[in-house]
């Protein structure tokens, strides 16, 4: 399939049925290591139920490494429920540990700041705002020397989201010539993606950091991969985001085994 992560989905009891419950197990793995939290593998699950299975509720709940997650319908949009990762700004003497990393990830592509997520274990790397969006999607990491670059000896770094602030400007609009608020990319070759085509886990943590940069609760954003998408970005009370997008089912089959 050449994605970046795979959902399995389990029933809660053997008496169960999916499609009639509202709440199942959820687990997430890369080609290399289980992930604690994969926000479009969840989404997709939903649309597992929710269109090919046919469940009828409204809502889902899925409980999780990150606890109880849950996806709602609003109309041709799937909204998923998550816990908030604010992150915090990284200081003058560890983001020097990070230099080789950051410049291997981004190049020669001016910084205006970093911060790091803790519970996620991902880098916020800010481009400056004047990176135009030809530019911010042509970039390519050296994979190779990021994952041979030593990290922070202060820092658990396994995933690298590089973000730039939306402008009309340099071109960051939807279809519809709609401005987004925050466009992002995000590599984690340390768990064996070199760069998620749309990663909702990513958003917990940007969704945080553009909403108190903005001032704004209800944001607009693309993810610039090669398969990128665009996502509706709320921030909810109770320390919640819900991050939400359409899902169309591609392809279905059936796995044999003995």
């Amino acid at each position: 399939m050449n994605i970046s992560e795979t959902a399995f989905i389990g029933k809660k009891s053997e008496s169960q049925d999916y499609k009639t419950g509202s709440c199942f197990n959820l687990r997430w793995f890369t080609p290399t290591v289980e992930v604690p939290l994969c926000g479009h593998a969840t989404l997709a699950s939903a649309a597992a139920l929710f269109y090919v299975t046919g469940n009828q509720n409204n809502s889902l709940s899925f409980d999780t490494l990150s606890g109880p997650l849950h996806v709602k319908r609003d109309g041709d949009f799937l909204c998923l429920n998550m816990p908030i990762n604010k992150p915090s700004v990284v200081q003058k003497d560890i983001l020097e540990q990070l230099e080789k990393l950051i410049k291997a990830t981004v190049g020669d592509l001016a910084v205006n700041c970093v911060y790091h997520s803790s519970k996620t274990r991902k880098l916020l790397v800010r481009l400056e705002d004047s990176t135009s969006r030809s530019t911010f999607e042509a970039f390519q990491p050296d994979i190779q020397s990021m994952l041979s670059t030593a990290p922070s000896k202060d820092l658990d770094v396994r995933g690298v989201i590089v973000t730039v602030k939306g402008s009309k400007e340099f071109g960051y609009c939807n279809d519809h010539g709609e401005q987004f608020d925050f466009v992002s990319r995000y590599f984690a070759p340390w768990l064996g993606i070199d760069e998620d085509p749309v990663t909702g886990s990513a958003h917990t943590v940007l969704g945080s950091y553009w909403s108190e940069t903005l001032g704004k609760n209800n944001m607009m954003a693309r993810q610039c991969s090669a398969r990128g998408g665009d996502l509706r970005v709320s921030i909810l009370a109770n320390d919640r985001i819900e991050v939400s997008g359409p899902a169309i089912v591609v392809l279905r089959g059936h796995i044999k085994y003995s």
